[in-house]
């Protein structure tokens, strides 16, 4: 439902929220547009762009000379407020391309005339307008409290398709709020000239505008960027270039359970275990296709003995050619192979974010090359492995999208109807309900994707099932049939974290850092009152250390408190206190993050409950 001209440039936006009602949506567009309204009446130098929804609300960016600043922002939201309580009528107009042309011409749009020149020829030519002389529904009639601005007496209008509400005052005076106001490169180029974003958040109620500026909040105190600055987890160094990710030992061994408990779920899943380089020939990008359709996202080529090399932004060709290595027999298929592969992937500095998006990350990526009757199968596998996975990561809940052929595509009717099938199946066999997003799939094949929620339910996207007709057509692949014959297998693209960078993030983010124990980078800290006990815990450590546990002494020699306030902040799931008592009884004094005080423990007792919590996959 996206309006003409946002689905000529925001192609790549992740769809609004299927729980989001029509009217919801209406609310957010129609916002935009009064933002957009109250921008020009306040500053009736700026040129305006886009303003399209959102998912928690709307933007516009806009050209102008002065940066916004925060007391902008309030003039600008009291602006929209007059123009919802003026009650104005909004309505759509069709109107003749060569007359617009003539309106924005005449009003010094270029942007507006830009996207007039993106439309196709065959579509109609609509435009929303606010205010003007017609009356509103009922009889009553618009107000003139407002001044002109450059478009006509009480009067605004944009490029659009829609919907809208029918006036202003049908938005909530107190569930909308403007958030913040950010660079943004028209039409996403850094070549082109840089705007100014402002962004808004709307809602049908006051009460839902209240649960997002809770959750907003929230969002901020678990920030995995703060997070993993002040846990020591990882950093991002700008004087190694922006985007990528530094790994902090404590962050590193974290990585490390994760990658260990993932390579252990595949190899018990059927799977097998892949290593393949980070650069290859550029013409290896060309067959594949990647250098035509994803060329500005690759890093630029490397010249080697005067043949061009290029920093993989994909695994999956290095998986052909591995799978071309020999040929196969039907017998064999299916070929389950993962990797945790690291990619590198061209993105604009505006755009990176973290570890959200990065310029280097590690995908956990496999592919499974299989007949087309085993398809469903192996799919349901999939969708199995995946929920073993997350939910030993926490995640229980998810939203599930089946997109399906795209207008262009590869592949015949045949293949397309046999794979979507699959996936239908698969999904019907898991009982899992999902929404079907018509005309979503790739152009080279239909696919699932998976969306967690999180501890504040925030959607995050990570794992993906992907079927592919067409790496196997443009590397030939094929494999024996039982007929002799030779035939093109079925290639599977599957990802459950999507990227170790990015879910280390999400994880930081859905524990605010406050992680389980099996998964914490140090389990236990000991804490001695004074040196006289110190020899103790170092002993208690080693012990600790051989049972398999990740225990750290504190040996700052600060006083007791600062030392329970310094592992607080560092946020240890187990603190032992080890004063003269301790050092006599060789117990330890127990107190964890969730419960508290536990009291005297002998080092047996604190092992029993460790285990116990680490076998549950639960916090003590």
């Amino acid at each position: 439902m996206f309006s003409q001209i946002d689905r000529l440039i925001d192609q790549d936006e992740e769809k609004v929220l299927q729980t989001s009602t029509a009217r919801l949506l209406r609310i957010r567009h129609s916002c935009a547009h009064v933002l957009a309204m109250a921008v020009q009446m306040l500053f009736p130098e700026t040129r305006v762009t886009i303003g399209p929804w959102t998912d928690t609300g709307f933007y516009y960016d806009f050209d102008r000379p002065i940066p916004f600043t925060p007391d902008n922002l309030i003039q600008i939201e009291a602006e929209m407020r007059r123009i919802i309580q003026a009650n104005l009528p909004i309505r759509q107009e069709v109107i003749e391309r060569e007359q617009i042309r003539a309106e924005i011409e005449q009003l010094n749009e270029p942007y507006k005339l830009e996207l007039l020149d993106s439309i196709p020829a065959d579509q109609p030519i609509t435009r929303y307008l606010i205010g003007g002389a017609e009356t509103l529904p009922g009889g009553s009639e618009p107000s003139d409290a407002l001044a002109p601005n450059q478009r006509g007496k009480d009067c605004w209008w944009d490029l659009c398709a829609g919907p809208h509400l029918n006036s202003t005052g049908e938005i909530a005076l107190d569930a909308f709020a403007l958030e913040s106001v950010a660079g943004a490169y028209w039409r996403g180029d850094e070549t082109k000239p840089q705007l100014q974003r402002i962004y808004g958040t709307a809602w049908e109620t006051p009460a839902q505008l209240q649960a997002y500026l809770i959750q907003k909040e929230e969002a901020k105190r678990r920030d995995h960027r703060k997070l993993g600055q002040d846990l020591d987890l990882f950093s991002i160094q700008e004087e190694a270039g922006g985007g990528l990710v530094f790994w902090h030992p404590k962050g590193a061994r974290m990585r490390l359970l994760i990658e260990d408990f993932w390579r252990k779920a595949h190899l018990d899943g059927g799977y097998e275990l892949l290593y393949t380089p980070h650069i290859a020939n550029l013409d290896l990008w060309k067959t594949s296709g990647h250098f035509d359709f994803y060329r500005e996202n690759m890093f630029d080529q490397m010249e080697i003995e005067a043949q061009q090399y290029q920093l993989k932004p994909m695994n999956c060709p290095f998986h052909v050619l591995t799978y071309q290595s020999h040929l196969h027999s039907y017998r064999e298929l299916p070929i389950r192979w993962a990797e945790l592969g690291t990619v590198y992937r061209y993105e604009r500095s505006g755009a990176l974010h973290g570890l959200m998006r990065v310029r280097g990350f590690t995908q956990d990526d496999a592919h499974i090359f299989c007949l087309p009757e085993q398809v469903a199968d192996e799919v349901l596998g999939v969708l199995n492995l995946t929920e073993t996975i997350l939910s030993d990561f926490g995640f229980t809940e998810y939203e599930v999208y089946l997109s399906t052929r795209p207008v262009k595509s590869v592949g015949t009717d045949e293949i397309w109807q046999l794979a979507t099938d699959a996936l239908v199946q698969a999904l019907d066999r898991k009982n899992w309900a999902y929404v079907t997003d018509e005309g979503g799939g790739a152009f080279y094949g239909p696919k699932i994707d998976i969306k967690i929620r999180d501890a504040i339910a925030r959607r995050w996207q990570c794992s993906t099932i992907q079927v592919d007709f067409n790496l196997p057509d443009r590397f030939e692949m094929e494999y024996v049939a039982a007929d002799g014959s030779r035939q093109r297998p079925i290639m599977i693209h599957r990802a459950i974290f999507g990227s170790l960078e990015r879910f280390f993030g999400i994880l930081i983010e859905n524990y605010a850092g406050d992680f389980p124990l099996w998964l914490a980078p140090v389990q236990v800290r000991l804490l001695p009152v004074s040196d006289q006990q110190r020899g103790y815990a170092e002993s208690v450590a080693v012990q600790f250390k051989q049972a398999g546990y990740r225990v750290e002494v504190d040996v700052s020699g600060e006083r007791l408190g600062k030392q329970i306030r310094s592992a607080e902040l560092a946020k240890i799931p187990v603190v032992a206190v080890i004063g003269k008592r301790e050092l006599e009884n060789q117990t330890l004094s127990v107190r964890t993050r969730q419960v508290g005080e536990l009291g005297s423990l002998t080092l047996s007792e604190l092992h029993e409950k460790m285990q116990q919590a680490i076998v549950n996959q639960q916090q003590i």
